[in-house]
């Protein structure tokens, strides 16, 4: 697995720096109360090589490149002799040369090549036909074919481009139902090129992975696959699962390098908040309650699996009771969008080209109108020059802001991971991470953005109210230095193979070659489900789609069409949010807020798929409130560990938003509680739980009216930190707590994947268990506060109003089950 290689310096002096970007960090020195860590990574020479004598004359004057880097050479090299191929590198690497060589060598060769262009999405394939009509080759052209290309345009692209840049998404829907008008294009197929594909994971990596083997099906003859991604763990292995075939990697990075100084900050504390207590060092251990048993002494029996109580039947739990209809949060420190956005106003108003990156649509815009009218007070007028960028935006407002961005006119972009992939931004000198995006790999990805071709470039991670992101800042090993995750993707996932067996039969009927294409025995199994089900009918010549119309799968999981976002008193369509969280982000009395403007929702039409909004200027904002019920259908794996029970199993998962909050502008305050009435959800996955015995707890000093408190406290903090050990984001995955679960009959928490049947996430967990529950216990026990706050068990998603919460009889009950699973000795703990 690869790492980043840094070494750590003394904090440089902003004023004596000549890196704009220290302007940045200057500022940030200034306005918070602990100093950020700092690491630099230090700048690296390029390696360059002679062109391939196949490469023709004419690209290589197109290219204007003087030479290539090895890793170019190496892959592109690979790729023309047929060879599938991914080149994982760093960002800002060039990878898009490595595939743009081969390709247009055929093109320029062979007059009936074609090649397919796929990225994750349509802001990078946007962005490479910009870079491939600048080249103006003659004979090819290229031309994209997705979403928003015009409808009139589409019939032009099937018949006369031979480049064609698309999406997953357009792939699935668009071309493969339609294979037999993209007939020609298909027949001379000779590259398939798969940008940025470590985005292809979990439940959505699975579907684009059975839409790449219904591509192949497709392909008179299997094309040469040629694959990039941002540096990750085993690139070889994830890009095989990926088109199903043997991959040859190229990782080592030749291409330049400038420094980057990285700084690691928690937002100052807010005035009158006490400050925290000085970390306790790593391996540290609060001090037992008086008169505890030793860990790991037995309690009351744990139940074992054949014992689980009607599995599958009426055990939906409610998260714990005591929510008061609040569910107030009190930070310690300032939010990190407020903090981003200072920072973001002040790169503006320095001249320093800055990106920041917000986790949120939401919090993109938030950040974008904080920063302009910090901005503007500053110098009037300088706000124009930052806007905020996400999906959900029309087409042409995409386009147009990509456009600024690439010619310098906007100074300061507030972005979701929108803009993390791919794109070429030349001349940014500072990127901002608002939050931890989920991944090491993610971090990577957005903090690349700044210092492209070579030039020094500076990086700030600005924690959020969070215990991941908590444990990051005062963990900075954690960060630099450690492995990139893998890609995690399962083809075999039942819940993906069967929709996606029944829409390449929808196309053409299934033969068992076929089947062995879509992954064999688990292939075969599907398909007779499917044939038991009436979905498909076995004929003699295969199995066909038995209904009339086309299955109707969605790659990024169910959810439905999106809902668009129209303004009631004039009918402008504003933009769309995707329907699984339309709940969320616009039911009816939600602040919407669209490149800076605010709106109200009126109304949430689901069955038309319409939200009606106004605009106003409401003194608040609104937070949705959801409620979660689970009942476990079935266990997969089990670890007795005495008064501990480990288990990995199949779960259903009920959410219902049941009513949002209306928070002042300013201080946060809750100004009352509405509720709302909008059906259920419901979801059947995978979970990791674990149980522990009453008595066990009991013998641990802890009381038992603080059970329900200390468990939901413990499941909170484990979802933050689940991302150390899987790759996930705390938002793919959910959880719920309760100290008398009756499908276990014993105190329990649950961490479940949030995708149908389950991505991976909890079956990592399982395997990671010790060292997953370590880093959440660390986490808990060495946060400064006294009874719990956001950096450790409180949680900004919690549909209970992170109500009741007990820290430390969290803590106690994490040891309880580390040393059921470790050992009693914390020396003996992973990372001890």
């Amino acid at each position: 697995m690869t790492s980043i290689a840094t070494e750590r310096v003394p904090f440089p002096a902003p004023r004596s720096s000549p890196d704009r970007g220290h302007a940045v960090l200057a500022r940030l020195t200034a306005r918070t109360d602990v100093a950020p860590h700092i690491e630099t990574l230090p700048a690296r020479a390029g390696e360059t090589v002679d062109w391939p004598a196949w490469v023709p004359p004419p690209l290589r004057e197109a290219l204007a490149v003087p030479a290539p880097w090895r890793h170019q050479a190496e892959a592109a090299a690979l790729a023309h002799a047929g060879t599938h191929t991914v080149i994982a590198t760093g960002t800002a690497s060039g990878k898009s040369l490595a595939y743009h060589l081969p390709v247009l060598t055929a093109l320029l060769t062979d007059r009936r090549a074609t090649a397919l262009y796929v990225a994750p999405t349509k802001a990078l394939g946007a962005d490479q036909l910009h870079l491939l009509t600048s080249l103006d080759l003659p004979g090819f052209r290229a031309a994209g074919y997705d979403g928003d290309t015009p409808r009139a345009e589409r019939e032009w692209v099937r018949r006369h481009a031979r480049l064609v840049l698309t999406n997953p998404n357009m792939l699935h829907r668009g071309i493969l139902p339609a294979h037999g008008a993209w007939a020609t294009f298909l027949r001379h197929l000779r590259y398939v090129v798969l940008d940025e594909c470590h985005a292809y994971r979990g439940v959505f990596g699975s579907h684009v992975a059975h839409v790449v083997r219904r591509l192949r099906r497709r392909a008179r003859t299997v094309p040469t696959f040629i694959l990039a991604s941002a540096t990750t763990g085993d690139p070889a292995r994830a890009a095989a699962r990926l088109i199903g075939a043997p991959v040859t990697a190229v990782t080592r990075d030749a291409s330049p390098r400038g420094r980057t100084t990285f700084a690691l900050c928690e937002p100052p504390l807010l005035p009158g908040a006490a400050p925290p207590e000085t970390p306790r060092p790593p391996g540290s251990v609060l001090p037992r309650p008086s008169g505890s048993a030793p860990l790991g002494s037995s309690g009351s029996a744990l139940p074992r699996p054949p014992g689980l109580a009607q599995p599958g039947g009426s055990g939906a739990v409610p998260l714990p009771a005591g929510d008061d209809g609040r569910g107030d949060l009190r930070p310690v420190r300032r939010s990190a969008v407020a903090e981003t956005a200072d920072l973001l106003a002040d790169a503006v108003v320095a001249g320093v080209r800055t990106l920041a990156f917000v986790r949120s649509r939401r919090g993109a815009e938030v950040v974008a109108s904080m920063a302009r009218r910090s901005a503007d007070e500053a110098v009037p007028g300088l706000g124009a020059q930052i806007a905020a960028y996400r999906s959900g935006y029309l087409p042409e407002d995409r386009r147009r802001l990509e456009r600024q961005l690439r010619e310098g006119t906007l100074t300061g972009l507030a972005s979701t991971n929108a803009l993390e992939l791919g794109i070429d931004v030349s001349g940014l000198d500072a990127v901002l991470i608002c939050g931890y995006p989920g991944t090491r790999a993610s971090v990577w990805q957005q903090a690349g953005r700044a210092g492209r071709r070579g030039a020094d470039a500076t990086a700030v991670l600005v924690a959020r109210d969070d215990p991941l992101d908590s444990y990051l800042v005062h963990h900075p090993q954690a960060l630099f230095g450690a492995p990139v995750e893998a890609t995690v993707l399962d083809p075999d996932n039942p819940y993906v193979l069967g929709p996606q067996l029944c829409c390449a039969a929808a196309e053409s009927p299934l033969t068992p070659a076929d089947l062995e294409l879509f992954g064999g025995a688990p292939a075969r199994a599907a398909a007779d489900g499917l044939v038991a089900s009436g979905a498909l009918r076995r004929r003699p010549h295969g199995l066909y789609w038995t209904h009339t119309g086309r299955p109707d799968v969605d790659l990024r999981g169910p959810g439905g069409p999106a809902v668009s976002v129209v303004e009631r008193d004039t009918g402008r369509l504003l933009g769309s949010v995707d329907a699984a969280a339309a709940h969320h982000q616009v039911h009816p009395g939600a602040v919407h807020l669209h490149q800076g403007e605010t709106y109200v929702v009126d109304s949430l039409d689901l069955d038309d798929g319409v939200a009606l909004v106004t605009a106003e200027e409401p003194a608040w904002t609104t937070h949705a409130r959801d409620t979660t019920a689970l009942s476990v259908v079935g266990v997969r794996r089990y670890r007795d560990a005495g008064s501990v029970g480990l288990f990995l199993g199949d779960v259903e998962v009920t959410h219902q938003v049941v009513s949002y909050q209306r928070r002042r502008l300013g201080s946060g305050e809750v100004m009352d509680t509405r509720p709302l009435d909008l059906p259920p959800r419901q979801l059947r996955t995978v979970a990791v739980w674990y149980t522990v015995s009453a008595g066990a707890l009991a013998a641990a000093g802890v009381d038992p009216a603080d059970v329900p408190g200390a468990l939901h406290a413990a499941e909170h903090a484990a979802i933050g930190l689940l991302p150390l050990v899987a790759t996930c984001d705390r938002w793919d995955i959910g959880g719920l707590s309760t100290a008398a679960h009756p499908d276990t009959a014993a105190p329990t928490v649950f961490v479940y994947d949030g995708h149908p049947g389950g991505a991976g996430f909890a079956e990592r967990a399982y395997e990671a268990a010790a060292t997953w529950l370590d880093a959440t216990r660390t986490a808990v026990a060495q946060c400064g506060c006294a009874t719990g706050c956001p950096s450790c068990v409180q949680s900004p998603k919690c549909g209970n109003g992170n109500q009741p919460l007990a820290k430390r009889a969290a803590v106690a009950v994490l040891d309880v089950v580390l040393a059921a699973l470790c050992g009693p000795s914390p020396e003996a703990r992973p990372g001890a």
